[in-house]
């Protein structure tokens, strides 16, 4: 079998992708460079000198798998990373143009980082290699790699909604950004909605053809595909189980006093809609006064990004809001929110949410959401808590047990609450087993698999240069 090369932002430690603290692409993507052996090839995280980003990926290996990570220079991540990465794709591929930001001189340096992270890794390449590319950081990067004149086969997976064309319309070079994408041979997508808005900017702004999952324009041809990343939802049971007994998981549940417990976990990011899930859970205890005392909301929000004066904003209005509710509603043995702002290992979440009636997730534009998904794989099936989603999530289109809410509707999402905090036993069982069904069938194996073997059964180019041009 050909060797996997996978390429992202930020290369996952050894530790990290054997699940103790990563996420579904740190574990998903090192179960495949295991099976296969190959290289997982990124930022190391580190900003450094210029003399020392360029002397070349620095290789670790374990077992068939080789960590080849680079470092940053000033200038590369403010550009890059900070600039247009997260300034102006992540704000409109979530649909707040408002958030974004165009500079020029980001842009190109998004491009020229690009190019440079291409050329470092074609000295890792060889002929045959199945070569993965993750994420809007990288869209350009198959287009560096074919204009050097590599002919292997290329895919892309992006983990973050895909905008409808009259969004995307709002970044200036968005005809660029969709001709880099057409250079993969698969472009892959988390949801059926995803992919039809990149087949619409295809047809209706790229005078391109689309026929089924077929893709011709700017010359080239490639193919799309939906693949829905999950979890492995035994190996979470077995983690919020074994969590159960720890001492910080017993602390919590005897400091709640028998109070229901409702759980959220997300990066503090606009998308996620912090504020007006506040916002709904101050409503419900104004609604609803028999709760106060009841029941306690956790917000788990680890920092992201902290050097973007947005994120500053971010968590100075999440910081008021939760001063401001516990103000009118605490008493001397009484916090509604506990709002923690710093990141948890992962079996604690789990456990966490094990122990929680309420499952909150309420993102404003979602490409996935695992955390909806790690939710329910964590439930005591015998007495499982209700999962509360948005309907933005991308996982919505899955997780269909859930009390689906549209989170920009504050007294609507209050109801949710009230509705899963009463509801019955039997119909949060049902509800939970409906939800297991689809993660059972489309886990994060699944996903994997399914993209490789797409990927694996494109014909190899053999015109690279042509395709390139």
């Amino acid at each position: 079998m050909s060797r996997l090369v996978v390429v992202s932002n930020r290369v996952a430690t050894p530790t990290e992708t054997k699940g103790s603290a990563g996420g579904g692409l740190a574990v998903g993507v090192f179960g495949a460079l295991k099976d296969s052996g190959g290289v997982w090839f990124g930022w190391s995280g580190d900003v450094v000198t210029e003399t020392v980003a360029n002397q070349g990926p620095k290789l670790e290996q374990d077992g068939a798998v080789t960590f080849a990570t680079v470092g940053l220079s000033k200038k590369d991540y403010d550009q890059y990373y900070r600039g247009f990465s997260n300034a102006e794709l992540w704000p409109v591929f979530h649909y707040r143009n408002d958030l974004a930001v165009y500079d020029r001189e980001e842009y190109h340096g998004y491009r020229r980082v690009n190019s440079w992270l291409a050329h470092k890794l074609i000295k890792l390449l060889q002929p045959d290699d199945i070569i993965w590319v993750h994420d809007y950081h990288l869209i350009p990067f198959a287009e560096a790699l074919r204009s050097a004149g590599i002919a292997n086969r290329i895919g892309f997976f992006l983990h973050i909604p895909f905008p409808s064309p009259q969004i995307l319309l709002n970044l200036p070079p968005h005809e660029e950004l969709v001709k880099s994408l057409c250079c993969y041979d698969v472009v892959g997508f988390q949801t059926e909605g995803d992919e039809l808005a990149f087949h619409d900017y295809i047809q209706q702004h790229a005078h391109g053809t689309v026929t089924g999952n077929q893709v011709e324009a700017f010359g080239r041809k490639l193919q799309t595909g939906v693949y829905r990343i999950g979890v492995f939802p035994h190996e979470i049971a077995e983690q919020a189980e074994r969590g159960e007994a720890r001492q910080d998981v017993m602390d919590l549940k005897q400091s709640l006093e028998g109070r229901k417990l409702i759980m959220s976990v997300d990066r503090l990011d606009y998308s996620k809609g912090l504020v007006e899930r506040f916002k709904a859970f101050e409503q419900f205890l104004e609604k609803s006064p028999e709760w106060r005392g009841n029941v306690t909301l956790v917000q788990i929000a680890p920092p992201t990004r902290s050097d973007v004066e947005t994120y500053q904003q971010i968590r100075q209005n999440l910081e008021y809001e939760a001063g401001r509710i516990n103000g009118r509603f605490s008493g001397l043995d009484y916090t509604p929110i506990r709002y923690l702002n710093q990141r948890y290992d992962r079996w604690k979440l789990m456990s966490l949410f094990r122990e929680s009636q309420i499952g909150l997730v309420t993102p404003l534009r979602d490409g996935m959401n695992l955390v909806a998904k790690e939710y329910v794989a964590a439930q005591n099936p015998d007495d499982p808590g209700v999962l509360v989603l948005s309907q933005f999530a991308g996982a919505a289109g899955e997780m269909t047990g859930a009390v689906m809410v549209n989170p920009h509707d504050v007294v609507g999402t209050s109801d949710a609450i009230g509705r899963a905090l009463t509801m019955p036993l039997a119909e949060r069982q049902q509800r939970y087993q409906t939800n297991m069904a689809a993660l059972r069938k489309f886990d994060l194996g699944a996903w994997r698999d399914r993209f490789l073997t797409d990927l694996r059964g494109v014909r190899k180019s053999d015109d690279a240069q042509k395709r390139a041009k």
